[in-house]
């Protein structure tokens, strides 16, 4: 296959509304979550598979032409389509061309509509290429985290109004709206035994049954064939039926150049990745953390929105993301999560909410000019957050005589080494973890900026934290002290999480001398071009690889497993230290960001992924397109792109190491 990226490579295509449409480069599907017709129904949230996927092929006089492939159980590929890829691009997307038998090609392109939960979907002949194309839709009708099988209770029936076709698979489900330049033909078929291999590695079920109700027939004798998909919420009625748009030949070049002009308009491969996470919810916005399986969680929206929208420009999706979360506020915490089935907030994250109090700051200082009442709603939310901490919350989350914050009891995950298999919390943290002192000091000084009373609680921390994590035998910072909520007890752990006393936040705490010797150790033990370890090589429990079943994988996840977005932090605690001058930010581009950049082209599709294997070849792994690993790659790009400009937040300048 001669394609310009790796066949195991995965596209995504995103509506704008939580739903979305994704594959492999090489056309087969290894996911339960590779799909063409996504869709969340109750936006972000709700998801629903609907159309996973195409078999497709063309009919001609010297016999018929693959142009699909699927695989099957126990580890079958047919038919042979995807042999027959000769070129691949994302640009502007995903477009496949196919090398036809007699030197004929054909290209097959797809792309999603903004706002919409609709795909386009054509196929133009070139050089030659003749004959009848065949279209045949696989439906489910399925969460997007279960699989489908087959069952008397699915129904194929297909209702016809001129060139739309709708399907309704299961009561109380959208309708699927079909809508083509060519004939169909109703002919009911399961296809049975659907193997996906991602699903398999990872250790969980793996094999499904989908449906096909009938096959479209294109002559590409009269040209580009168009096939539009769309869920209709609303059933069979008229106004849900157009949904799908026009297929004529003619309506669709239009939406094609139009979404051409938009998605040219961004200025890299990457800002346009950026625009997938920025979804709707409700009236306003929020941020989606990763695709294919994660909605918006909190720790990951505050962290990610520096980079998807403050480094872009995005201003107002910035302003309506932190409104929208303003309001959720509950004893000084934010919720983590929101259940898929709009179930209760989860409040187990004890830095959600002050990385919450570090991106209203940032924005109130990029933003310059914001509405009186909105600008008071962000700084009671700080003003609700801070004193919250103060007075003491859920999860012995309180702070302490030295002005440090405590955090934890058993059984609870509440920072972003988060794992937990069963009752096991793998990384615990129980107490002071250090980059949450950095978070809650950030927290205070950008506070007491307005209200300050917190000046005082601030000074008093910041000099407990450079006396009490400090290590001179080593150079570095204690992962935790008064561990487990004991006085004294420390967790030595060499992890990346000391960098953020350093760089990633708008205030640094501690002076040059200490922060050169953090980051040159930091360097040695934790860089890879991926990101930093999670835990150094050295260290007791050390995982190298992140692979096997759900166990394996979930006791490796913060045990060395590398992560991409750490990158951002670390390149701007490296360049600090060196004085921000433009030869640091110069080597740090090469260096730091150029490796995460170049994996975005060729593998990523413009996406990074959310971990990597510790040791080389630092395979990637975890959820394939991760928002902070995207965002944060921005943000250090706008911080090492842009010399004269301070960082967001840093109104003194260049946010100096020793910044007192």
């Amino acid at each position: 296959m001669s394609i310009s990226v790796p066949p195991s490579a995965e596209w995504l295509e995103t509506d704008g509304l939580g739903g979305f449409a994704s594959g492999t480069v090489g056309l087969v599907r290894t996911r339960r979550y590779h799909a063409l017709l996504l869709a969340a129904t109750t936006p972000p949230a709700g998801r629903v598979v609907m159309v996973n996927g195409l078999e497709v092929w063309l009919e001609t006089p010297d016999g018929t032409v693959a142009l699909s492939s699927q695989r099957y159980a126990p580890d079958v590929v047919h038919p042979d389509g995807a042999a027959r890829v000769a070129a691949f691009t994302p640009d502007p997307w995903p477009r496949w061309t196919f090398a036809l038998p007699g030197g004929a090609t054909l290209e097959h392109g797809l792309f999603l509509r903004s706002e919409r939960a609709a795909i386009d979907l054509y196929w133009q002949p070139a050089a030659g290429a003749r004959g009848t194309l065949c279209i045949r839709p696989l439906l489910s009708g399925r969460d997007y985290h279960a699989l489908h099988h087959e069952n008397p209770g699915f129904r194929f029936d297909a209702e016809r109004d001129g060139d739309r076709v709708v399907w309704c698979p299961y009561p109380g489900l959208p309708a699927i709206v079909a809508r083509s330049n060519g004939t169909y033909a109703h002919d009911p078929e399961w296809y049975r035994r659907f193997l996906y291999t991602e699903e398999r590695d990872r250790g969980l079920d793996d094999v499904e049954d989908l449906a096909s109700p009938g096959v479209f027939r294109c002559d590409l004798a009269a040209g580009t064939a168009v096939l539009t998909l769309a869920a209709a919420p609303d059933g069979t009625s008229p106004s849900s039926m157009a949904e799908a748009g026009d297929p004529s030949v003619s309506e669709f070049a239009r939406r094609r150049v139009a979404e051409e002009r938009r998605r040219a308009s961004f200025p890299s491969r990457l800002h346009r990745a950026a625009d997938a996470y920025v979804v709707r919810r409700g009236a306003g916005r929020t941020i989606i953390a990763g695709y294919p399986w994660f909605t918006d969680w909190g720790r990951d929206t505050f962290i990610a929105l520096r980079g998807l929208c403050l480094a872009t420009g995005r201003l107002d999706d910035t302003r309506q993301i932190l409104l929208e979360w303003a309001g959720a506020v509950s004893e000084g915490m934010l919720p983590n999560r929101f259940p898929d089935d709009g179930g209760t907030p989860e409040f187990n994250a004890v830095d959600a909410a002050l990385w919450y109090v570090v991106a209203v700051h940032e924005f109130l200082e990029t933003a310059r000019t914001i509405d009186a009442r909105e600008r008071a709603t962000l700084e009671a939310a700080i003003d609700a957050i801070v004193a919250g901490y103060v007075r003491g919350t859920r999860h012995c989350i309180a702070v302490d005589a030295d002005g440090l914050l405590a955090a934890g009891e058993p059984g609870v995950q509440l920072t972003w080494m988060d794992a937990k298999i069963g009752d096991w919390v793998v990384t615990p943290r129980i107490g002071k973890p250090v980059e949450v002192q950095a978070l809650w000091l950030n927290a205070l000084r950008i506070a007491s900026r307005r209200t300050p009373m917190w000046d005082a609680l601030y000074t008093r921390g910041r000099a407990a934290f450079e006396a009490r994590f400090w290590d001179e035998s080593r150079g570095c910072l204690h992962d935790v002290v008064d561990s487990n909520h004991e006085r004294g007890a420390v967790d030595p752990s060499f992890r990346p999480n000391q960098i953020l006393a350093i760089g990633g936040l708008p205030f640094p705490l501690l002076d040059r001398a200490r922060a050169r010797r953090i980051v040159d150790a930091v360097e040695a033990h934790l860089l890879t071009p991926m990101g930093l370890r999670s835990l150094a090589p050295d260290e007791p429990g050390y995982a190298p690889h992140y692979a096997g079943g759900v166990r394996e994988r979930d006791s490796a996840y913060h045990q060395g497993t590398v992560w991409p977005w750490l990158m951002g932090p670390f390149a701007e605690a490296w360049v600090r230290v060196r004085g921000n001058s433009q030869g640091a930010r110069r080597e740090a581009r090469v260096r730091f960001l150029a490796p995460l950049l170049a994996y975005a082209e060729t593998h990523g599709l413009g996406h990074l992924p959310e971990v990597a294997d510790a040791e080389p070849p630092h395979h990637a792994g975890g959820c394939p397109c991760q928002a902070w690993s995207v965002g944060e790659a921005l943000r250090l790009s706008r911080i090492l792109d842009d010399a004269d400009a301070p960082r967001p937040g840093a109104r003194e300048g260049a946010a100096p190491i020793d910044d007192r």
